[in-house]
Parts: structure tokens; sequence; C-alpha cells
């Protein structure tokens, strides 16, 4: 019997390729193991950015309308559970164990992926679950991601930019036909960009998939310091702000985004379940802040310029105080472009190695030469994300700032540190917004 950790490993070496975009492998798997439609109803969110929080809004509110629901997301920050949600929990390794039995099963000899394997387990466990709504998020793309595999009743594409350009092509417009290739025809389209490549209109014109623009269709206007209000012609609503009330702008885009594909399938939403869910959703390493003797630690996700401009439009909503950044970027990403666009914002910058990626980490120099010519390029170099964080700290006085971002890994990291007990002080308080 393996232990989950057994079957990660495991599953690791199943594939030549980390990444190999294709769905005829998994869906012969899948019929083998008998896979139909894993609830009742079905959303699956993919864009360049957003898709996590877009996902928590979904579950959020959902689940306090009284539904049953499962929600499926990658990759993990701590431990692989968190890939897997049913009602609110994580997966237990048991669980997961027998959903990998399951899968290795019915393969045979067909070769899956990390992610195929991953995604397989979670239809698995989800279509014994008895749910009234799963949400699947993404891994890369859509056309030809392993999560595709689903039809499904509704789909949201929450931002289209500039990312994996090795595999989905190098402008917003091939990208953006991959995307699209999630939507359904004549089932409803949630597009959170207000102007999304045409690639992404001609696709859902062609299949008759009718497309809900965020900006035209429906809209998110911040009413007061506390409140937004979602609207549509007919109807509109005044929720709290969303996370705490101090997420970046860009969440109200990714609520409104989760209302509107929830409402596209015409599901009873009490303006209760609406308000406890924007408020209470919750997502790790987004814009998650720590206190750590006086100064503020805010965590973030954000590894490429779209991401990065997200964050400073909620540095530029926040009261200036230095601001010192604990960076890394995998090699496969436009580091250059993340640190351009946050040149202004930042005052100083520790630089990281990360050992922990495979073949898609970098040594701290290699990064540095990829950035020379930019702002962070005569930044402080360390090995690792926690040595950076360290002198970042040490460099810091109260009342100042670090942001930590650039990689999930990066967000790993940072998370693992902060809460091991040889980290915690008193004054350590984590909240998310």
């Amino acid at each position: 019997m393996k232990t989950l950790p057994d079957w990660l490993a495991f599953i690791e070496r199943q594939h030549p390729n980390a990444i190999a975009l294709g769905l005829d492998r998994v869906r012969a798997v899948a019929a083998r193991m008998g896979l139909g439609q894993p609830a009742r109803r079905v959303i699956t969110v993919g864009g360049t950015n957003g898709k996590g929080s877009t996902v928590a809004f979904l579950e959020a509110i959902a689940r306090a309308q009284g539904l049953r629901v499962g929600a499926y997301t990658s990759p993990h920050l701590l431990r692989f559970n968190e890939r897997v949600r049913i009602e609110g929990v994580d997966a237990e390794d048991a669980a997961l164990v027998a959903g990998f039995e399951a899968v290795d099963a019915a393969r045979a000899d067909t070769p899956l992926t990390y992610f195929e394997y991953a995604t397989l387990c979670a239809l698995w466990l989800f279509q014994r679950a008895e749910l009234d709504l799963v949400v699947l998020e993404v891994g890369m793309g859509g056309r030809l991601d392993a999560v595709n595999l689903v039809d499904a009743d509704a789909a949201i594409i929450t931002t289209v930019g500039l990312d994996h350009q090795a595999w989905l092509g190098d402008d917003v417009e091939a990208i953006g036909f991959e995307k699209a290739g999630i939507a359904r025809a004549f089932k409803p389209l949630v597009l959170g960009d207000i102007d999304p490549p045409a690639s992404v209109l001609r696709h859902a014109y062609a299949i008759g998939a009718p497309a809900w623009r965020f900006g035209s269709d429906f809209f998110a206007e911040s009413v007061d310091a506390a409140h937004w209000r979602w609207r549509e012609v007919g109807y509109s609503i005044e929720l709290p702000l969303p996370m705490g009330g101090q997420a970046a702008p860009v969440q109200l885009r990714n609520a409104a985004c989760a209302i509107a594909a929830l409402r596209a399938l015409r599901l009873r939403l009490e303006q209760g379940a609406l308000e406890q869910g924007v408020a209470q959703a919750r997502v790790a390493g987004r814009l998650q802040c720590f206190h750590r003797d006086g100064v503020e630690v805010w965590v973030d996700v954000a590894h490429n310029p779209q991401a990065a401009q997200a964050l400073v439009d909620w540095l530029l909503g926040q009261p200036r105080k230095r601001t010192l950044a604990v960076f890394s970027a995998l090699a496969d990403k436009d580091a250059a472009g993340v640190v351009a666009a946050l040149a202004a914002q930042v005052d100083g910058w520790h630089l990281a190695g990360l050992h922990d990626a495979g073949a898609r980490g970098t040594e701290v120099d290699a990064l540095a030469l990829r950035l020379h010519g930019t702002a962070a390029a005569g930044g402080w170099r360390h090995p690792d994300v926690t040595a950076a964080l360290a002198a970042a700290l040490a460099e810091a006085h109260p009342g100042d700032r670090i942001l930590a971002f650039g990689s999930f890994h990066v967000a790993a990291d940072v998370l693992r540190w902060l809460n091991s007990p040889a980290s915690i002080a008193p004054d350590l308080s984590p909240r998310s917004v």
C-alpha cells in the first residue's frame, strides 16, 4: 500500500514530460474509469490570472446558499491535498490514495502526467460525493487541458494575458483561442476582460456560446469604503468588499465573474448567501498579510506582468510606505516584465534562487542576469527564498512593508517559514485580505 507521498513521487515519473497537452490519453483513461459528469452542475474556470480567487468566490457563495460543492485547483502551496476540496475541506490522504489507485488501475500502459493523474483522481472523488456543484480550475490554456474533458454547464475566462507562450502561443489572440476551448455550445461563457481578444469572441460566436462580458453585460461598481455593487440590466445588489475589505481592486472583477456565472446557471442566490460568500472567500497566497515586529509581510503568487500590474493597482490604493521586495521567478517566466511593472513601487530588492522547482528552477545569479537593466538587477542576492526573507526582515524597520512574490514557489516557501515554530514571534498575526 503506497502512502500519498509515495503516490506523488510515483506519478511524477509516469510521463517523460512534465507538461503534455492533449485530451486523447486522459479521455481514454476517464472512459475506462467510468467517469461522467462529476456533479449536477459544473463550472470551469480558465484564464491567465485570477482563477484561484474566482474559484474561491464560486465555492463560498454556493456553499453559503446550501449547495454541496467540490473544487479542484492547482497548483498547491503547502500540501497536495489543497487541490481537491469537498464541502470546503481538503481531501484526506486516504481518499487521494484511493483515487490514484483507481486511476492507475484504469490507465494500463497509458502514460499520464502529474496533472492528468491529479485531475482524474479529483473527478473520481467528486463523482462519488453526490455534489450539487463542482468548480474546476484549468491548469494551462484550456482547449487541450485535462480539465477540458468535462463538459461544463458554464465557463469563465478571467483574463487573457501573456504567459506560457511556449505552449499556448506568442500573442493574446493565440492564447485567447486556447483558453476559449473550455466554452461549450449554447452554454454561458463569462469573460472577465473588458476588451477580450477577438479570438475568444469569434469562438464563442461560432459555437453559439452566449458571452457575458464584464463591463458590458454585468458590472462591479464601488459604493463606499466598505461596499460595492454588482449590476446587470434589471438587477443590482450591494455587497461587502471581498476578502475582508482590503483586497486588490482586481478581486471585484473576480467576484463579479463568479456571481455572473452562478446567475447564468439560474441558480437561486439569496442576498445573504451572496454577502456571506463574497466576504468570507479566502485563498492562500493572494495578498495574504502577516505582521512581524511591526513590519507587514505581504505574500502573493503574482508571476507574470499582468498579475504584477494588479499588485501595482493595489499598492496605489494603500498608504505609501517603504517597501522591500522578496522576488524570484521560474526560468520560463517574464521576470523582467514583472519587475518593470513594480519598479516604481519598490524601494529595495532581495532576489532569491529557486531550487525546488525542477527543471524550471533558477539560481539567483542566473535570475539577476535575466534582470540586467532593471531596477532589481542590483538588489541583494540570496541562495533561496528563506534567506531572502530573513534578510529583508533584518533590513526592515517598524512601519515598513515587505512584498514577497514572483511564483507559487516563493509564496509556499514564505508561508512555510512564517508558520514554522522557529520563526513565529508573539506579534505574528496572519490574515487574508
